[in-house]
């Protein structure tokens, strides 16, 4: 695509910088309005700013992508009520031989939930319940909040519906999720294994644990970044929904079964109970399934999700309410602004630059991409660089052959979330985790930017580099 005129690309790239500004640093002290206004505010500029027109704007929106989003975060609602993530850290704990052996299954646990359950998701539910573990077990947290953030990242590299990016790729590449699946799943195991050693060559005197204080209190772990719970912080409700994961699972699930249908009304308790955790387990797995069997991802999720709210006998707003609708709405900015800055020819022109050294059919080609893909994902954010290098990179590679378009679709799902484990800021799943931590009623502690840099850098080009090679290859 040619460049636009003077203006259009100077407005254009104006707008767009609004937007990478707010998604990287959504408090900035002049424009302290948070990243999904921040979004919307630049979708509007491209459209003041005659970048895009107002039905081109809309045109941009891409509704599967927010109806599969929307209905995955409403399965996932139920999937916690009925106490499935409680089941997943019960598995962590099980018999635990140690720290290594915690770490260990905290890697392994965590990458193949998000490959089913989505990295924000798992890092959400399982972030307090790891501080917990480690604190029983006198051992720090640093390790083990690396491990959950960093193989939550790997793990939803496997699937459409493991992070946003992935969903995209999924959408524009047509690319079925059994073929998602298989091109990027030795891989996934791959580098979930790497940074797995990587963790316990890097904190294996650490995860040994220390001796609890004479007294018995609750051990603070003492190192750097670190810190004790504080009186306010014991007090202080839960960041998220005002209670303990726990309790939370709980009394959700009494409200589940407090209906007035007459069916309930004659079981007991416990069947009734029964009854919706099975329902939402079955469902969710028919999900699963209809997946495997190529069927449309988008309307195979809303199906499941009011499949879950209709079997649930009751008014669906307290389970609606909990959708994160500022992610939808961030989304539908995102893909507007993009869009647009698409539309003042400047990605091309710098893709067209970069193409001769980055095509996928050499080792060095794949190199650059890698490379690039890499500095944009943490520069740009992983879904706004998938939305601008998708169709080019896709483009280039049509013209070596038709497996070589879906590799470099598989490339870059792979390269554009491992990325997200370069720093902090890199992903969503990153900053879940350390906000979680941060913020924990009990046994709270504060992943620092450089603390999680100096793991995340050696970490993401090692599984990067081991991965690329196994990508399509099955």
């Amino acid at each position: 695509m040619a460049l636009a005129s003077l203006p259009k690309v100077v407005l254009g790239s104006f707008a767009f910088a609004i937007f990478w500004m707010m998604a990287v640093f959504p408090s900035v002290p002049f424009l302290p309005i948070g990243r999904t206004a921040g979004s919307l505010l630049s979708a509007v500029l491209m459209i003041v700013f005659h970048v895009i027109s107002p039905d081109d704007a809309y045109a941009s929106i891409d509704l599967p992508i927010l109806g599969l989003l929307f209905s995955t975060m409403v399965v996932g609602g139920y999937l916690k009520n009925a106490g499935m993530f409680k089941h997943l850290g019960t598995l962590l704990a099980w018999k635990s031989q140690g720290g290594r052996d915690l770490l260990c299954r905290v890697c392994v646990v965590t990458a193949l939930a998000s490959a089913l359950f989505t990295n924000d998701t798992c890092c959400v539910v399982l972030t307090e319940f790891v501080l917990e573990l480690a604190a029983e077990r006198n051992l720090p947290a640093k390790p083990f909040l690396l491990a959950l953030a960093s193989s939550a990242n790997i793990g939803s590299s496997a699937t459409p519906i493991g992070n946003p990016q992935n969903l995209v790729i999924a959408f524009n590449s047509k690319i079925s999720f059994p073929r998602f699946l298989i091109g990027i799943l030795p891989a996934m195991l791959a580098g979930m294994a790497v940074n797995m050693v990587m963790l316990l060559c890097m904190y294996w005197k650490d995860l040994e644990g220390v001796a609890p204080d004479a007294a018995g209190k609750q051990m603070s772990v003492v190192e750097e970044g670190g810190r004790s719970p504080s009186v306010a912080s014991l007090k202080s409700p839960h960041p998220f929904n005002g209670t303990t994961a726990d309790d939370g699972n709980e009394s959700m699930m009494e409200e589940n079964i407090s209906t007035k249908h007459p069916w309930f009304m004659q079981c007991t308790e416990h069947r009734r109970k029964l009854f919706l955790k099975s329902f939402a387990y079955i469902v969710t797995l028919g999900m699963v399934v209809a997946y495997m069997a190529g069927l449309n991802m988008s309307w195979t999720a809303i199906t499941t999700a009011i499949a879950l709210v209709v079997v649930d006998f009751r008014d669906a707003e307290p389970c609606l309410v909990k959708v994160s609708y500022s992610l939808l709405v961030f989304f539908s900015g995102m893909f507007i602004t993009v869009s647009g800055f698409n539309k003042t020819g400047l990605p091309g022109a710098i893709w067209n630059f970069m193409a001769p050294y980055s095509k996928v059919d050499s080792a060095g080609g794949i190199s650059v991409l890698s490379v690039i893909i890499l500095l944009l994902s943490n520069l740009a954010s992983n879904v706004p660089t998938v939305l601008l290098m998708g169709n080019e990179v896709a483009t280039a590679a049509a013209l070596i052959s038709l497996a070589a378009v879906t590799r470099s679709w598989l490339l870059l799902a792979w390269v554009s979330t491992v990325a997200g484990n370069l720093s902090l800021l890199g992903s969503a799943a990153n900053l879940i985790v350390c906000e979680q931590a941060r913020r924990a009623p009990r046994n709270a502690y504060e992943l620092t930017f450089w603390n999680h840099l100096i793991f995340g850098v050696p970490s993401t080009l090692i599984v990067t580099a081991v991965g690329i090679p196994l990508i399509g290859k099955m």
